[in-house]
């Protein structure tokens, strides 16, 4: 493993039966078994090397034991990279209706059809193996963003008897089961929630329950306040984060893995990455713009359309539109993960995140926050 001199950035590698993949790297969503508008040569030729797909989901719709008779979840959606799979703890507590929760485990009513479901971690484990996926997560309670600390406290010693439970019915050799820090921001519920799941001894850490709606800072403090107390020579994963700006900072970090709908779902919305910060392509400026909306990017859509194309595109709201600004944020992506590991390698992390953060125009604190809140109400996250 590499480290940056000047910071804690560092260079790793994932090792799974479905192939290595460089850390540090970022994960697309595909909750439901795709990333949204395309197809996998597409992810494969912008350079995506792994996804994350949703247990919750998944358990809905179309139903584990329907993707296990079909060949598991890599032959469902052929997808020959590597998958993770998220426990779905977080959408059981953030989507479910009625949702009740005890030391035994979670009973709730699905938010399509409101059906009454019971979860324990060891079925959560049990749906995951089925799945097959390479990378599977502990069933966590991930407690409100405004919830006391009592409540926080709680939270995070019954994320603990989990993991222990979700750690003694894992059978699967060929799958990686990750535990889970959560504490809210408590940096003392951080603090023991990191002894206690490192204390389990997993092959991999994250660190969850950040990225609902609080100001970055609170964010970056929490994530400095955990660290200290995962191992050095784990995979380190920061969950729901992936902005830009929030990648390098999470890399300068020590942070291996990245998950978020953010690059693909802003995509939809007419946002498109360049390295001067996201632009509208809805606006008028680039009604009549000959070249591409990022003249530097190499992705299929900068290499074939003009900007004005796109703008038209969205205009009269054509499905296209929605596949090749999802192209082109993912490809952004994928290339600053390239540039963040030349960097790292050539000692030259520092210099690269501050020339980055120089010139990338973060979004509004105010407007950003606004938009998470939108996005957490909805039914599809």
């Amino acid at each position: 493993m590499k480290t940056s001199p000047e910071t804690q950035a560092r260079l790793g590698k994932l090792t799974t039966s479905h192939g290595v993949v460089p850390t540090p790297a970022f994960v697309p969503v595909a909750s439901q078994g795709t990333v949204k508008a395309l197809i996998p040569e597409e992810l494969k030729d912008i350079g995506v090397t792994i996804v994350l797909s949703n247990t919750y989901h998944l358990y809905l719709r179309p139903g584990i034991d329907v993707i296990e008779k079909l060949g598991g979840l890599h032959q469902f959606m052929a997808w020959d990279g590597l998958i993770l799979t998220d426990s779905g703890g977080y959408q059981v507590f953030s989507l479910a209706r009625l949702c009740k929760v005890n030391d035994e485990g979670v009973t709730f009513r699905s938010h399509i059809d409101g059906s009454e479901h019971h979860l324990t971690p060891e079925l959560v484990i049990e749906f995951q193996h089925k799945l097959g996926a390479d990378i599977i997560m502990t069933l966590d309670e991930c407690p409100a963003p405004d919830a006391g600390v009592a409540r926080v406290r709680e939270a995070v010693d019954r994320t603990s008897r989990w993991a222990e439970r979700c750690c003694k019915h894992h059978r699967s050799s060929d799958q990686l089961l990750f535990g889970i820090v959560q504490g809210g921001t408590s940096p003392e519920l951080r603090q023991q929630s990191a002894k206690a799941i490192t204390s389990l001894d997993f092959p991999g850490y994250a660190i969850g329950g950040l990225s609902l709606g609080e100001a970055k800072e609170l964010t970056w403090s929490m994530v400095d306040e955990t660290m200290p107390f995962l191992p050095t020579d784990k995979p380190r994963y920061l969950m729901g984060v992936g902005s830009p700006e929030d990648i390098i900072e999470g890399v300068s970090r020590g942070i291996d893995l990245f998950d978020s709908a953010l690059p693909t779902r802003v995509a939809r919305n007419g946002a498109l990455f360049t390295m001067q910060g996201r632009q509208n392509i809805r606006k008028t400026v680039y009604k009549t713009k000959k070249g591409p909306i990022d003249a530097d990017c190499d992705c299929y859509t900068c290499r074939t359309f003009s900007a004005a194309y796109l703008h038209h595109l969205f205009k009269c709201e054509e499905l296209l539109a929605y596949r090749l600004a999802t192209i082109h944020n993912l490809r952004f992506i994928t290339r600053l993960m390239h540039q963040i590991h030349t960097a790292i390698q050539q000692g030259t992390f520092a210099a690269f995140k501050s020339d980055f953060l120089r010139q990338y125009q973060v979004t509004d604190e105010e407007v950003r926050l606004a938009q998470k809140q939108k996005w957490l109400n909805s039914p599809r996250h």
